[in-house]
């Protein structure tokens, strides 16, 4: 009994996929992928209400908080700012896919997609460390001040 070589059982396999693939792309109708469509932008918008929200807890929050806290906020926006990017960047994957004609047209848009992706994410990181070092920082200002606030209210002379 022999078995096929490793590499023509891949071949094979992504020949029969891709042409699954194709077949399903042939026969998808129009109305198929226009349904697709108003799906993903139908969730982009619930999406886009409830960042809404969400920005005006930030905003009372930020009204709420002295500069340290407004900075924590800071990086809290930064990071929704983020994630926002990242969520409209899969919606916007999400669309081209349905659209993909072929499995070679659908694996170069993943492709594309994920190392656009590894850059941006590697930026982001970067950007959110400077500004977690700056709300630490801040922080530990708010804290050394009060520490000495406290040590100048302990060695001050008592009032007669």
């Amino acid at each position: 009994m022999s078995r096929a070589h490793p590499s023509k059982v891949a071949a094979e396999t992504h020949r029969e996929t891709a042409a699954q693939f194709e077949e399903l792309a042939r026969n998808t109708p129009e109305s198929m992928r226009v349904l697709v469509d108003e799906h993903i932008a139908h969730t982009r918008e619930v999406y886009e209400r409830s960042r809404d929200v969400l920005e005006a807890v930030l905003d009372s929050w930020e009204q709420s908080f002295g500069s340290t806290g407004q900075r924590a906020v800071a990086l809290n926006r930064k990071v929704i700012d983020i994630t926002r990017r990242n969520i409209n960047s899969g919606f916007d994957l999400a669309q081209d896919l349905a659209g993909a004609k072929n499995l070679a047209e659908a694996m170069e848009l993943q492709g594309a997609y994920w190392r656009k992706q590894l850059n941006t994410l590697a930026a982001q990181a970067d950007e959110l460390r400077a500004l977690s070092m700056q709300v630490s920082a801040g922080a530990v200002k708010s804290i050394n001040a009060q520490v000495q606030r406290g040590m100048d209210q302990a060695l001050k002379p008592p009032r007669r």
